[in-house]
């Protein structure tokens, strides 16, 4: 081999660094670079295949964890990748026939693993399968505030609200600054109505990791609620100022795409109003008024746009995402599944897109 040529074993742990770091462009050129060099790299493979799933190109990412496994049939991370992708295209039996394979190969006690088949098959929306998972996680590996805090999600999800507390409090005795499970038992229990302890939880995570507009939106309402501050009080500044944040928050890519859904669309989404819910759609919308959505399945959800969308990801099984990658998923699913344009730049525009194009209703509450 010439000099100056990189291991394969650096150019897995290069692409492994930009992976880490969100680029998952740089990481893919860096794999397939390395697979011209190596053809026959499993690492290189299996890294292609999550670069792959990262950018949901999914037969992609299902071609490459064949080759991972066509090398080594035994090989942990290509299986679990495979049986990843599987989901992706409903194939839930093979998926989980290749989990249960390798936790039979000796790897039920690696966490790693564990939790990265646990939360696939949460993003699936099998509760019930991804709760055994974290279940043997959390049993194998005690001291793991994961393990804890991602049985705590499957168990609510599940409707075990008390069991879904005590494994989130788990968690937290674990790690204290396991910020996004102290966030999720502050929306417990904001949902059950104890306004101090959903304070005193999401109260207790710094603004700047604060990453659930929802979350911070509830903080200042409960502040002022319970506090009795007004508007402009100092004691609320780090918390609005880290809303206006996260509600600019825009990602580039994003953008372009949504302004060219909006244009394929032919018009500007607010410039048509149904006439028989006029009165649902004025503008300028109220902030924090209060809507009903019924989605195609007949669930109900009840609050303002972003309560909406935040329920919609929840219901949906896909809380681990921002808001913005949760519409953005919806949006390309509808326009695969029925043909329609949906633009996703805020959840008001995603809601009222959706509405006129009769994906979900919009109900006069009585």
């Amino acid at each position: 081999m010439p000099e100056g040529f990189l291991s394969s074993e650096e150019y897995d742990e290069q692409a492994h660094r930009l992976y880490n770091d969100g680029d998952y462009d740089g990481a893919l050129e860096m794999l397939k670079e390395g697979l011209v060099l190596y053809p026959n790299a499993v690492e290189l493979y299996v890294g292609l295949g999550y670069a792959r799933l990262a950018r949901e190109e999914y037969a992609w990412a299902r071609q490459a964890f064949g080759r991972a496994v066509l090398l080594d049939a035994a090989h942990e991370d290509a299986l679990v990748g495979m049986g990843e992708t599987l989901l992706r295209f409903g194939e839930r039996s093979e998926a989980l026939r290749l989990f249960d394979r390798v936790a039979s190969m000796g790897f039920d006690d690696d966490i790693e693993l564990m939790l990265t088949m646990g939360r696939a098959l949460y993003r699936s929306a099998m509760y019930g399968e991804c709760r055994d998972i974290f279940a043997r996680a959390a049993a194998s590996r005690p001291e793991s505030a994961e393990a804890a805090a991602s049985l705590g999600y499957a168990l609510h999800r599940l409707g075990d609200e008390v069991g879904a507390g005590r494994q989130i409090r788990r968690a937290l005795r674990l790690d204290a600054d396991l910020h996004e499970a102290r966030v999720y038992l502050g929306h417990l229990l904001y949902d059950r109505g104890d306004w101090e302890g959903s304070l005193r939880e999401l109260e207790r995570v710094p603004p700047s990791e604060h990453w659930d507009p929802l979350a911070v939106w509830r903080l200042m309402e409960l502040k002022r609620t319970l506090w009795h501050l007004e508007s402009g009080d100092a004691r609320l500044a780090p918390w609005e100022q880290r809303l206006r944040e996260l509600e600019e928050f825009d990602d580039p890519i994003d953008r372009l795409l949504a302004d060219v859904e909006s244009r394929m669309g032919g018009a500007d989404p607010d410039d048509y109003f149904d006439p028989t819910q006029l009165e649902l759609f004025e503008r300028p919308s109220e902030p924090g008024a209060t809507r009903v959505i019924r989605l195609a399945d007949g669930h109900l959800l009840r609050g303002d746009w972003q309560d909406i969308v935040r329920q919609m990801r929840d219901h949906a099984g896909f809380n681990h995402e921002s808001l913005q990658q949760f519409m953005r998923r919806f949006a390309e699913r509808w326009h695969e599944d029925d043909g329609v344009e949906i633009p996703f730049t805020d959840p008001e525009t995603f809601l009222r897109a959706a509405v006129r194009a009769g994906l979900i209703r919009l109900e006069v509450e009585e």
